[in-house]
């Protein structure tokens, strides 16, 4: 698995009973209620405002998030967004797992021109790279390559860049 995590431990109860030793109360209400504006936002820069200037997160120009995208609620300062990317409609978006013996952290990274189908879940730690095609329901638990085309429940690369590269060339 290629997925960049930081690890740390519990020692007592899941580390879920942990929860508000490793983010404020407060910043979870915060973040919330803005995910939740966002959430049902239908004005694409109000959303990228909402994104950036509430919740810290670096969203790209001509980003577009579409209705009921669920960003990381604890940590959505962890999340980077490339230009001109699409994120479709009901994906989750994770910067943090709780486990029954810890907790993992890691940043998400995806970049320019993505197009991420709808119901998609992207895990913490992946990075999602430049013009990839993540198409629905897609559970996205490692890197993407840039420029694939990946999909399934596990993910699995459909086609690679290069078969990408070679098709567009044909198709112009």
């Amino acid at each position: 698995m290629s997925r960049k995590t930081e690890r740390f431990p519990v020692d007592s109860a899941n580390s879920l009973w942990h929860i508000y030793r490793t983010v404020p109360f407060f910043k979870v209400v915060k973040n919330f209620i803005v995910i939740q504006i966002a959430r049902y936002t239908p004005l694409l820069k109000v959303k990228n405002w909402l994104y950036r200037t509430f919740l810290r997160m670096k969203i790209g120009d001509e980003t577009a998030v579409a209705l009921m995208v669920m960003m990381d609620i604890m940590f959505p300062e962890r999340i980077s967004i490339g230009r001109n990317t699409i994120i479709g409609y009901n994906t989750t978006i994770l910067a943090h797992e709780y486990l029954i013996k810890e907790y993992r952290l890691g940043d998400v990274i995806i970049g320019d021109e993505v197009m991420i189908g709808a119901n998609t879940t992207i895990l913490p730690g992946v990075t999602i790279g430049d013009g990839a095609i993540v198409s629905a329901g897609t559970l996205v638990h490692r890197d993407v390559p840039a420029g694939a085309f990946v999909g399934g429940n596990p993910m699995q690369v459909i086609k690679h860049p290069e078969e990408m590269k070679s098709e567009q060339s044909f198709s112009e």
